[in-house]
């Protein structure tokens, strides 16, 4: 009986490793988190950043606005599938931007790549969802007055000519990867992009009729103070889900995120407060925000006590951003994509240069805080490539759809709204009835 119930055991331990596997190779755990950290970030661009952003705008452009990231969702899923996967994470062509191997998802299955415990298809769609996240952020600079046709073209091709190439560049194996930059969710990759982008935009589409005194008010901040919810919940994924793995270096990220958006909504609320006497929710929640992008290319590589320095320094930056920069200079970031997005991002990834350390993460490097200054200007080096390819690539991408379609929207569809004057429709129907009208 005793020899049968070891023989049992001995079964059961052999064949443990085995049935945390799939036939494929791939680590059932990690896939498992892989695919719930997609799903968390797919929940960022729509209904987070969509519920965010609509908040923000007036009442007559909601549903436009929201249309903006629910369409990308859409737009950019086909790109990254036909051709943006594989300008990203194809075979390095001259360290500037993949192959074509992977076209059409070509070889996308689910055996894991070398050195990777997840299938390939869903690292391809773990990655997709910030390519989608990246455009939708942009859209935030435009709100209120581009017209529909235009946005979808500015899209497709700044996915495929901004984001694909940078994309590359920092995760695929391009230069800055080389280099040594870090970036462990996408500071660089996603923040600064969108961010530069955004202030190009703003300055070239020029500003929203009757800005800054006659722009209407948010007109629903319970959307916004809920989109800054689903934000902050799938930022875990977002962060954590970089690890690539379900392990102890996921935990880090996961802890580090919650940290750091603490820090900077305190760090926001408290410079309100101080400044201007009274402390808003629309304050608290952009200043968590702000926490959010600055972790994020740190996520992977710093402490919990650096991450409090991170997002208190983002929260501070971001307020002087949004309610100082923008006004000195005049340009009509619409919802402050790069007075949030652009400079924490900027921050963010520097940032790590400072406080990285390889007690957190062995495969990254010590920061100048723990003896290596070099990091500081290899980051400046990822931080100087990330402005000048978005500014200079944003440009002429909209140069080229404005020669193809006018970008802005006619001055009576502005002042009409776009919802009713592009979609032809409205978010709020309101009845009075008989009873009402008594």
């Amino acid at each position: 009986m005793r020899k049968t119930l070891g023989a049992l055991g001995l079964l059961f331990l052999l064949s443990t490793p085995v049935l945390a596997q799939t036939r494929d190779g791939a680590d059932t755990g990690d896939t498992a988190w892989l695919l719930v950290s997609t799903a968390l970030v797919m929940l960022m661009t729509a209904p987070g950043l969509a519920l965010f952003y609509g908040g923000l705008v007036s009442q007559r452009n909601v549903l436009s606005t929201m249309m903006h990231s629910f369409f990308i969702l859409c737009l950019i899923s086909i790109q990254w599938v036909l051709f943006g996967y594989t300008l990203s994470f194809g075979h390095d062509l001259h360290s500037v931007v993949g192959g074509l191997e992977f076209l059409g998802f070509r070889g996308v299955g689910q055996a894991p790549l070398p050195n990777s415990t997840v299938p390939h298809i869903a690292f391809a769609m773990f990655q997709g969802m910030f390519a989608i996240i990246t455009v939708a952020l942009i859209t935030g600079s435009f709100a209120e007055r581009i017209r529909f046709g235009a946005f979808i073209l500015f899209a497709l091709l700044w996915s495929t000519l901004v984001y694909d190439p940078l994309a590359h560049w920092v995760w695929g194996g391009g230069w800055l990867q080389k280099l040594g930059a870090l970036d462990f969710a996408g500071g660089t990759v996603v923040h600064i992009s969108s961010g530069v982008s955004a202030l190009v935009a703003a300055v070239m589409i020029g500003r929203r009729i009757g800005y800054p005194g006659k722009v209407a008010p948010p007109h629903n901040m319970p959307l916004t103070l809920l989109g800054a919810g689903l934000l902050w919940f799938g930022w875990f994924g977002f962060n954590g889900g970089s690890a690539l793995t379900s392990s102890g270096l996921a935990a880090v990220a996961f802890g580090v995120t919650n940290t750091a958006a603490a820090a900077g909504a305190l760090a926001w609320t408290l410079v309100e407060g101080l400044t201007r006497k009274r402390p808003t929710a629309l304050g608290t929640a952009t200043g968590a925000v702000a926490g959010l992008v600055a972790i994020t290319p740190a996520a992977g590589y710093v402490h919990a006590i650096s991450a409090i320095a991170i997002g208190g320094v983002a929260g501070i930056l971001c307020y002087w951003g949004v309610n100082v920069l923008k006004a000195r200079r005049g340009y009509d970031d619409s919802l402050d994509v790069f007075g949030v997005h652009g400079l924490a991002g900027t921050w963010g990834a520097i940032a790590t240069g400072i406080f990285a350390s390889t007690s957190v993460n062995p495969a990254g490097a010590n920061g100048l805080l723990f003896g290596n200054p070099k990091q500081v200007l290899i980051q400046l080096a990822g931080v100087v490539a990330a402005w000048v390819v978005a500014a200079v690539g944003t440009w002429v991408i909209l140069k080229a759809v404005n020669w193809i379609t006018p970008f802005r929207a006619a001055s009576e569809a502005e002042l009409a709204g776009l919802d009713a004057s592009i979609h032809r429709e409205t978010a709020y129907h309101f009845q009075t009835t008989d009873a009402g009208r008594q």
